[in-house]
C-alpha cells in the first residue's frame, strides 16, 4: 500500500492540473467498434460498472482515485478526436496513433509519455519459399499519464485481453497504477521477440543444412527472403533498446520507481534478442555468400566440361572439313584403306584429348 500512496502523491498536481484543464470537455463518444475494453482500477481491482469510456473518466474524476484503461483497436482520427481532447493527448501523438507505421520510439509531452512497440508474429508454413511470409509486424500504441492509460493497436495480432486478464490477477503490480500497464506491455513485446527468433532459428538451421550438408546447393530466393524478414525483426527489434534504457534508467513522474526496476529486466531480454538477430542477419549473409560461391562453382565445373568436349569433337570436324573440300588431291583419297585409316586417326586423337581432359579433372 505504500506503493500507491507514493505513486499518487507523485502524480497529483500533473493529475489535477489536466483536470481542471479538462472540465470543460464533454464525455468523449467512441465509436464501439474501435473500443476492445475499457475499465476504471483502483487499489489494483477492477472497478465493476464503467463499461464506457465516458463512465471510467466520470468514475475516476468523481472518486479522485484508481485510473482508466481505455484499448483500442485500429481506430480512426474521428474515433480518437473525443478521447484526444477529454485527455489532452499531443496532436501529434494522436496523429502516429492513428497513421501508425511508426519506429519504436518514446516520447514526453507535458505529463503524457507516447510510447510506440512494434509487435511481431511468426507465420508458421511448411516449406519456406522465396516469396514466404515469415515475420508479420504490427504495432502498440501506449498514451500513459497520472490517472489513464490508452493503448491503440494496429493488425490483426497482438491482442491485449489475455495481457489485461493477467494484471487483473496480479492486484499488488497493477495497484502501482498506469505505468505496470506500460511495463506489461513492453514484456508482452519483447516475449514475442523471443518467441519468433527461436521460430526463425529452424528456418536458418534448415537452410544451413541445405547449404553445407550434402543435400544440394540451397535455393537463393529463399535465402534472400528469410534475410529480408530477419531485417523485419531487426527493425521492430533494434529502436526499441533507447526507449527501454530510458524507461529503466531515467526517474519519470509517470512511472513508479518500483515498475521502473521492471522495466530492467525487460531491457535484458531486448539486448538478448537484438544479439540473436544480428547473428542472424551476419549468418544469413555468410550462408548466401556461400551458396553465390557454390553455384559460381558449380557453373565454372559445367563450363570446363562442355569445353572439353568441345575440343574433343573438334577434332572430327575439322578432319570432316578438310576432306569435305573436293579436291582432286588428297592424302590417301584413293587408297583402299584411306578411308578407316582417317577414321582411326581421328578417333586416337579424340581418345587422347579425352583422356588428357580426364587426367586434370576436367571431365
Amino acid at each position: 500500500m505504500s506503493m500507491i500512496r507514493d505513486l499518487r502523491a507523485a502524480v497529483r498536481p500533473a493529475v489535477a492540473r489536466r483536470r481542471a484543464a479538462s472540465d470543460a470537455v464533454p464525455d468523449p463518444v467512441v465509436s464501439g467498434n474501435c473500443v476492445v475494453d475499457c475499465a476504471v482500477y483502483r487499489d489494483g481491482s477492477r472497478v465493476v460498472g464503467c463499461a464506457t469510456p465516458g463512465e471510467a473518466i466520470r468514475d475516476v474524476h468523481d472518486q479522485g482515485s484508481g485510473f482508466v484503461w481505455i484499448g483500442l483497436h485500429e481506430p480512426t482520427s474521428d474515433e480518437l478526436a473525443g478521447i484526444a481532447e477529454r485527455f489532452d493527448l499531443h496532436p501529434l501523438a494522436v496523429e502516429d496513433a492513428v497513421k501508425a507505421h511508426q519506429r519504436p520510439k518514446l516520447e514526453r509531452y507535458d505529463d503524457t509519455l507516447f510510447a510506440v512497440f512494434k509487435t511481431v508474429r511468426y507465420v508458421e508454413h511448411e516449406h519456406l519459399t522465396a516469396t514466404s511470409e515469415v515475420v508479420e509486424t504490427g504495432e502498440i500504441m501506449v498514451f500513459l499519464g497520472g490517472d489513464f492509460v490508452i493503448t491503440v493497436r494496429h493488425g490483426l495480432h497482438g491482442g491485449l485481453g489475455e495481457l489485461r486478464h493477467r494484471l487483473e490477477a496480479n492486484a499488488e503490480l497493477l495497484g502501482a497504477g498506469p505505468s505496470s500497464v506500460l511495463h506489461a506491455v513492453a514484456d508482452r513485446v519483447v516475449d514475442t521477440y523471443l518467441e519468433v527468433t527461436q521460430a526463425l532459428q529452424d528456418d536458418i538451421d534448415d537452410v544451413e543444412n541445405e547449404v553445407f550438408g550434402g543435400r544440394g546447393s540451397g535455393d537463393a530466393g529463399r535465402i534472400y527472403q528469410l534475410k529480408r524478414e530477419v531485417l523485419e525483426l531487426k527493425r521492430a527489434v533494434t529502436p526499441l533498446a533507447r526507449p527501454m534504457q530510458t524507461l529503466a534508467e531515467r526517474p519519470m513522474r509517470q512511472i513508479h520507481p518500483d515498475i521502473r526496476e521492471y522495466f530492467r529486466d525487460v531491457e535484458d531480454h531486448l539486448a538478448r534478442v537484438s544479439e540473436q538477430v544480428a547473428s542472424f542477419d551476419e549468418l544469413l549473409t555468410s550462408i548466401l555468400q556461400a551458396n553465390l560461391a557454390q553455384v559460381t562453382v558449380t557453373q565454372n565445373e559445367d563450363m570446363r566440361r562442355i569445353s572439353a568436349w568441345v575440343a574433343i569433337f573438334a577434332v572430327p570436324t575439322m578432319v570432316a572439313g578438310i576432306y569435305g573440300m573436293n579436291f582432286d588431291h588428297m592424302p590417301e583419297l584413293h587408297w583402299e584403306y584411306g578411308y578407316p585409316a582417317v577414321l582411326g586417326v581421328t578417333l586416337t586423337v579424340c581418345l587422347l584429348i579425352h583422356r588428357g581432359f580426364r587426367r586434370n579433372g576436367w571431365l
